[in-house]
């Protein structure tokens, strides 16, 4: 085999350091949790230990140095910033959270580093922090106690962008909405009280976070986890109809009421049994059934629901209503004339698009989100609001965010911003991620589609087509958030 192309190398170091740094945490965070919980000789701790250094002896071997450093939220491992996901970022939160209280900013391991040299660190690491000077607190017990081939370093003063502010904040809000989410449904589930406050104040902070950055929040709904799906649908529904909402001009109390609905809008689906929501074939007539009693069942649990100062009627309609279509065809079944109120007109249009562009147990290759737009907006027999459609349109772009396409210049891209020019919604903001040839690029490089060539006078790029990521191997998720 031939050597790689120099931009190749560095792209498949960064791919392979990405891989890396998620499992030097991970492996960092369960020796950690273990000795929290057990004396150093307990086998659980042990096991952890062991992970620890066989993780981080194979990764030395290749690069003879590991620098983990925590700058503001984010980690880097040698240099290249570890982008996470839902799988983990609860897990490097506490990490991160641990480093900062010892007011630490980098980890150094050395090739050659022992497993004796472990115990040292993450013992000190649990202590409670020097009230005087966290840091050299540290320092001094990693010197006395034997510790080598492992420096530490103070936090960096450098602060990220605004831009990682925003997106980290989104981030956050985004994570305890599915949090929420996840106590909400798995409390309904198992017939336990739920927590109506917390997912208040989940609700309220994606509000808030629409109404101060939207494209960054709408961009965190590209975090989805197959094994998440539950959850993560019903807090992407919750955004885009909050997104939705304050596109039509819904004030902050409507909106929370809306959002709030939203996230309800499948509690139903609780009562249907797992094997059922989760099969990979062909639903039969029985699923289906099951299925369809979902919206019916999610009003009755509503009612059952504690916590609310009042009768939540707006989240049980949302609930009722987010299936049956403009001209009740849908289900369930209305035997009197009747008309789809606006809140279940709004959770019907945000979810059918979150559902048409996710992976699901059995839609293993979702449709590109512009197929999904024009799907919904076309074909009379979907029974969606056009008018809501278009509203979604003018914020997700022709393109939504997370959308692969080819560009005339025969490069791929990445959408990761709508054109906020309502006459430019097919010229959106892109990451280019290959050159014409189809090489990775080793950075990914920001390109505005609106631009125009002072020679030519036209765009300097343009769309030719959307393609399919699985087709080409591509997270689109990691060049968005």
């Amino acid at each position: 085999m031939g050597r790689l192309a120099p931009s190749q190398g560095r792209v498949d170091r960064a791919v392979a350091l990405q891989d890396d740094g998620r499992r030097i945490l991970t492996a960092f965070y369960g020796a950690l949790r273990a000795l929290r919980f057990y004396p150093l000789d307990n086998d659980v701790v042990q096991r952890g230990l062991d992970e620890l250094q066989k993780t981080l002896s194979e990764i030395l071997e290749e690069e003879g140095v590991v620098e983990i450093q925590l700058v503001g939220d984010f980690f880097f491992i040698n240099e290249e910033r570890l982008r996470l996901d839902l799988r983990n970022y609860s897990t490097f939160g506490s990490v991160a959270g641990t480093l900062r209280s010892h007011e630490i900013g980098e980890i150094i391991v050395y090739k050659g580093v022992s497993r004796a040299e472990w115990s040292p660190l993450l013992s000190l690491l649990l202590r409670s922090p020097d009230s005087e000077d966290p840091f050299a607190a540290i320092q001094d017990g990693l010197s006395g106690g034997g510790v080598e081939r492992i420096r530490v370093g103070a936090m960096r003063e450098d602060a990220p962008s605004d831009e990682d502010d925003e997106v980290e904040g989104a981030r956050q809000t985004y994570t305890q909405g599915v949090q929420a989410a996840r106590e909400l449904l798995t409390d309904v589930r198992l017939g336990r009280a739920v927590n109506v406050r917390r997912v208040k104040r989940a609700v309220q902070g994606i509000v808030d976070q629409v109404l101060a950055n939207e494209s960054s929040i709408m961009a965190m709904t590209h975090l989805r986890e197959f094994d998440e799906y539950t959850f993560t649908h019903s807090v992407n529904v919750c955004i885009l109809s909050v997104v939705i909402g304050q596109r039509i001009g819904l004030g902050r109390s409507e909106l929370y009421d809306l959002g709030l609905g939203a996230l309800f809008h499948d509690v139903g689906k609780m009562r249907i049994p797992e094997e059922t929501l989760n099969k990979t074939g062909k639903l039969n007539d029985e699923d289906w059934r099951l299925l369809k009693e979902h919206p019916a069942d999610g009003l009755l649990l509503l009612f059952q629901v504690k916590g609310f100062s009042d009768i939540p009627f707006r989240q049980m309609l949302m609930a009722y209503e987010h299936h049956m279509k403009l001209d009740l065809t849908g289900y369930p079944p209305s035997r009197r004339p009747r008309e789809m109120g606006l809140y279940s007109r709004i959770v019907a249009v945000a979810d059918a698009f979150d559902a048409g562009t996710s992976v699901r147990s059995y839609q293993f290759r979702p449709a590109a989100p512009d197929e999904v737009l024009k799907e919904m907006r076309e074909n009379p027999v979907r029974g969606m609001d056009k008018v809501l459609v278009k509203a979604l349109i003018t914020a997700t772009g022709v393109y939504p965010v997370g959308t692969l396409v080819i560009l005339d210049t025969f490069e791929l891209a990445v959408v990761t911003r709508p054109n906020s020019d309502p006459a430019r919604l097919h010229q959106p903001q892109v990451k280019i991620i290959s050159d014409a040839m189809g090489v990775p690029l080793a950075e990914p490089m920001v390109a505005r589609l609106d631009q125009i060539d002072p020679r030519t006078g036209e765009p300097r790029r343009s769309i030719i087509k959307t393609a399919d990521p699985n087709r080409y191997g591509i997270r689109v998720a990691d060049y968005i958030v």
